[in-house]
């Protein structure tokens, strides 16, 4: 319960800041004057920033312990959502993005840290996707209510508001966060930076798992985060607050597949299955919005829904990778299969809009446009899903 009050509301940030864009892409767009392949690199300037921390994250937790690494990481986020507030152009809001990229990178990975060193390894994807389900209030805040109070405020307004809201949080996980127990004298002797690493990716069922994590969750994420409220706009003639309707709607239909996701693996234990079925179904999610996504806007709604529900196996596909880690390894371990998770996003978000900028070059208008990148998507999954198969549900003996 300590994870939960200290580092919750750290979290509803971090899902705020990797999904907020979409909706105030219109504004942020016109008032930096950039287009969509800079907006696709703006978004990703987060995803890169976030993935690149993740080793020194991972050995922060493994040899200084969660408390350090969260209070100094987060600081360095403060300043940077309030710098992203204030953004005079492309290259600050990059770097604002960047910080806040640093400031969120150790939040999830300290929670699954103490939840692997305190809990049941059999509690560990219920309690992993319980965090997950609440933190994904923030894809709810960076939906609706920030399209009205950026309709209201203006966009720096409503940022300057998550700006403040981020230090208070960083201030809180201060206070709170506590270091687990030292493991105990039997167990493996901690291995440097370098050292850990070689050790996981020695791992061999790791590459298995691999290209879905890469781009499962990458590819949801940047739906979410990006692409949804510009789509809703550009074929359907939403307004923004409109599309902040749908974004909503899509953000709390991938809550409810958290929670049941997490319920599902908790009773089963079969996490590989779960996350393989789940990502089948998101693949033909895509193929049917890119059928019919433009002839309605409530079908396109519910495939975006759809897509977020069954494409939500974040927290199962780790719960699948943590068995095949040692205890010396678990940070480390666990921060370099989420440096797959995030750095795949990177390239996603900056490959999609740099994909969506030369398709109306080309001549493409916004509904095949948007058809075109939902082939693409589904492709990607369906390679991906496709080695996962082979991938050994839990480790042998």
């Amino acid at each position: 319960m300590t994870v939960f009050i200290a580092l919750l509301p750290a979290y509803i940030l971090s899902i705020f800041y990797r999904s907020f864009l979409s909706v105030i892409a219109g504004p942020v767009m016109a008032d930096l004057g950039i287009g969509p392949a800079a907006f696709g690199l703006l978004g990703a300037a987060w995803f890169i920033a976030f993935a690149l921390a993740q080793f020194p994250v991972g050995w922060g937790l493994d040899r200084v312990g969660p408390r350090r690494t969260v209070a100094v990481a987060m600081a360095i986020g403060s300043a940077g959502a309030f710098l992203f507030a204030q953004a005079g152009g492309a290259l600050s809001a990059g770097v604002a993005m960047a910080l806040i990229g640093i400031g969120c990178s150790p939040i999830f990975m300290s929670s699954l840290f103490l939840f692997a060193r305190t809990a049941a390894p059999a509690r560990f994807g219920l309690l992993t996707s319980l965090f997950i389900a609440l933190g994904s209030l923030g894809n709810i805040a960076g939906a609706a209510p920030l399209a009205i109070a950026a309709a209201h405020f203006g966009w720096r307004g409503a940022m300057m508001a998550m700006a403040a809201a981020f230090l208070a949080a960083t201030i809180l996980a201060a206070l709170l966060v506590r270091d687990p127990p030292p493991r105990p004298a039997s167990a493996a002797p901690d291995e440097g930076l370098l050292q850990g690493l070689a050790s996981i990716v020695a791992i061999r069922p790791l590459w298995l798992l691999a290209p879905l994590t890469i781009t499962g969750y990458a590819i949801v994420a940047t739906v979410r985060g990006l692409w949804i409220a510009p789509f809703m706009t550009q074929v359907h003639g939403f307004d923004a607050v409109w599309a902040g309707h749908a974004a909503t709607i899509m953000a709390v239909a991938m809550i409810v597949g958290a929670f049941v996701y997490g319920w599902l693996e908790s009773r089963t234990g079969q996490a590989k299955a779960i996350v393989l079925w789940g990502t089948l179904l998101t693949a033909l999610g895509f193929v049917l919005l890119a059928l019919s996504g433009q002839n309605s806007h409530l079908t396109a709604i519910a495939l975006f829904s759809l897509i977020g529900a069954a494409g939500f196996t974040y927290a199962i596909l780790m719960a699948h990778a943590r068995q095949f880690f040692p205890e010396h390894l678990i940070g480390r371990g666990m921060t370099f299969v989420n440096f797959l998770f995030i750095a795949g996003a990177a390239a996603v978000q900056s490959a999609s809009g740099w994909f969506i900028a030369e398709q109306r070059a080309t001549g493409f208008d916004a509904a095949s446009t948007f058809a075109n990148l939902h082939w693409a998507f589904a492709a990607l999954l369906l390679a991906s899903v496709a080695i996962y198969a082979f991938a050994p549900a839990r480790p042998k003996g």
